[in-house]
């Protein structure tokens, strides 16, 4: 019998801490702010890790029973929690990365105002997250869904007074609705055809032999199901929110935009494995999207100046790994790339903060140059990231994306597939070593160290002048995200996973081809590597020859091939021009108004006149009377003749 392990607390604990800093801390010092923020998430993850120490004497799934919701004739959904492994490895990875991404913004967001309103919405979004992934059934996932969309909202606004931030905002909270709106036609597909959103419920009459639902239905529910992943987790054509989202600050986008909601939409599709399985339509969908993602974001990273963009485009590109491997029904490989992504990518969004707080503010990487010794644990760290994600052995990221990889090879429909996700393996190695050859190496290219103020992406200021290294505070959660980064490829990921996925294993194999595979994947990367440190340390002028020999082709990839302006152009202007031109001044003002106050002005109109009646004057009464008497003799006169006539 399994041992009661109180799921409902670890969501609970930051849930908590959001509401004592939001509703008080104002009133609290900073110091107060930071311990109760550290202290809920800090429990939440010990309480996790007790649920993984208790992994032996556990059966999954793991269900525990909540309260009854919603009941309507035979359908109902209980507010309840789910653990299994896949869970549990998520639960491991929100609670474990965003306990450090805490203290880091401790010191972090130590100068800003807005310093308990910021830790009221980080641990609000980790509630959310939490009930995402520990939910019994979809409809509880939804409401996590949609919470961490709403955190989401407020961290990337959180600079509110910033139009730009603002402006991010909104595009994240709509473009993410538009997916939303996908997922909940899946959930009202699967109400329809299985009675049931819960997990186990669902799944076991998709597994039914004996089922009637055609495999149409499953195919649908499955694209849909995609759509909605699609906008979470910044998929093509819903990417677009992703890379504004970095007005938020540099935590913020390492904890939501790297390592957790953003990888939402991978674990509803490895949750949903089942109904996919059974839409091999659908799994296609999801692996053509998810690979000209990967290639495409990374395109764009190439020629990105701004520290925290190439950084936001690799995560698009990263993501779209993932779903490349779930789209090859390599679930397993998928989870695996999505925990060590969040090692080395919220590894590098730290450290990218750290730089842009040596800088006090500035984010142009052309700005930046020969930080290596100055701030040397910030280099350090961020070399482990890099060649993490590069994919070099024996980094966490070689071991993940070397397994997508040989599944897109060997499972996949299309050798295209394994073809291309080589090829954005190429160009990730390359604007990796970019990024870290024009930031760390050379010669300081920046204004006097006495102040470099470039656009302030955290609200304050060092505190004095000069390049110089973060606190302890901050390097400690960097120390530790780059060991994972070096390490976090050993972690048996594969072999904990399989029972979810119903596969023997998904370990890799001894076989000579995939060897090959490994040496041909790990030659790529060294070349992209190379390709950097031939461009931008051994002829650094060269780089921008090229540019300018490119002309628009270098323009249209710098401006990212000028999508937002295409959507704008085909979708918000033309909608804008109507809501004003119709919706507003036809519809509101043409009809509404007019109806209204011509209405309003006519009765106004009569009530003035009979308001002359109700003078208080005997002689006007008198007038009035007499004209009336006038009226009705006139009129019976007329009646009479008529009648008569």
């Amino acid at each position: 019998m399994n041992p009661n392990l109180y799921l409902w607390l670890i969501p609970l604990l930051p849930l908590t801490g959001a509401a004592v800093n939001g509703f008080f801390g104002r009133r609290f010092s900073k110091k107060t702010v930071a311990g109760v923020a550290l202290f809920f998430s800090g429990a939440a993850f010990l309480l996790a890790l007790r649920v993984l120490l208790s992994l032996s004497s556990l059966a999954f799934p793991y269900v525990e029973p909540g309260i009854s919701w919603i009941r309507s004739g035979d359908f109902h959904v209980n507010f309840a929690f789910y653990l299994d492994q896949l869970s549990l490895l998520m639960l491991m990875v929100v609670t474990g990365v965003g306990f450090l991404i805490h203290i880091y913004s401790v010191g972090y967001m130590w100068d800003d105002d807005g310093f308990y309103r910021f830790f009221s919405y980080l641990n609000l979004f980790m509630f959310f997250m939490l009930m995402l992934i520990l939910a019994n059934n979809y409809l509880v996932m939804f409401i996590g869904w949609e919470g961490v969309g709403l955190a989401s909202y407020l961290l990337i606004g959180f600079y509110f007074l910033k139009d730009s931030a603002a402006a991010a905002g909104k595009k994240a909270f709509i473009t993410n609705r538009i997916g939303d709106f996908g997922f909940l036609i899946a959930l009202f597909l699967m109400i329809q055809h299985f009675g049931s959103l819960d997990y186990q419920k669902v799944f076991a009459s998709v597994s039914d032999p004996h089922s009637t639902v055609a495999t149409g239905v499953f195919t649908a529910i499955g694209i849909f199901l995609m759509v909605g992943a699609a906008g979470k987790s910044a998929q093509l054509p819903l990417y677009v929110w992703l890379p504004d989202a970095m007005e938020g600050p540099t935590p913020v986008s390492a904890l939501i935009h790297a390592a957790t909601m953003v990888t939402a939409g991978v674990y509803m599709v490895s949750r949903s494995h089942v109904i996919f399985d059974k839409a091999p339509t659908a799994l296609l969908v999801v692996a053509i999207v998810g690979t000209l993602t990967a290639l495409f974001a990374a395109t764009i990273g190439i020629a990105q100046t701004d520290i925290k963009k190439v950084l936001a485009y690799s995560t698009v590109s990263q993501l779209g790994y993932m779903f490349m491997a779930c789209g090859v029904a390599a679930y397993s490989a998928g989870v695996f790339h999505l925990m060590t992504h969040a090692f080395f990518k919220g590894l590098l969004f730290l450290g990218s903060g750290s730089v842009i707080h040596a800088l006090s503010g500035e984010q142009d990487m052309r700005q930046m140059g020969g930080l290596r010794k100055k701030i040397p644990w910030t280099f350090w760290t961020m070399f482990c990231g890099t060649v993490a994600i590069a994919g070099i052995p024996p980094f966490a990221g070689f071991m993940s994306k070397d397994e997508i990889l040989w599944r897109a090879y060997s499972q996949g429909p299309s050798k295209i597939i394994w073809a291309l996700g080589l090829l954005t393996a190429f160009i990730t190695s390359f604007y990796m070593f970019r990024l870290l050859f024009m930031t760390f190496f050379g010669e300081y290219r920046g204004k006097l160290e006495s102040g470099a103020h470039g656009h302030d992406d955290h609200g304050h200021d060092s505190g004095h002048g000069g390049i110089h290294e973060s606190p302890a505070l901050m390097l400690v959660p960097l120390v530790i995200l780059a060991a994972l980064s070096l390490g976090g490829g050993f972690i048996p990921t594969l072999s904990f996973l399989a029972p979810v996925f119903q596969t023997a294993t998904e370990e890799s194999g001894a076989s000579g081809v995939e060897h090959t595979l490994q040496v041909v994947s790990v030659l790529v990367a060294a070349l992209g590597g190379f390709l950097a440190w031939f461009l931008y340390l051994k002829s650094p002028t060269l780089p921008e020859r090229i540019a300018n020999s490119l002309g628009g082709i270098y323009r249209t990839v710098s401006n990212k091939y000028y999508v937002d302006e295409f959507y704008n152009w085909a979708l918000i202007a033309p909608l804008i021009a109507m809501s004003r031109n119709w919706l507003w001044k036809g519809v509101d003002q043409g009809f509404i108004d007019t109806v209204i106050n011509d209405s309003a002005e006519a009765t106004s109109d009569a009530g003035g006149a009979l308001r002359r009646m109700q003078s208080g004057n005997l002689r006007s009464y008198a007038a009035w009377l007499t004209a009336g008497a006038a009226v009705v003799v006139a009129y019976m006169v007329w009646l009479g003749v008529h009648y008569h006539g």
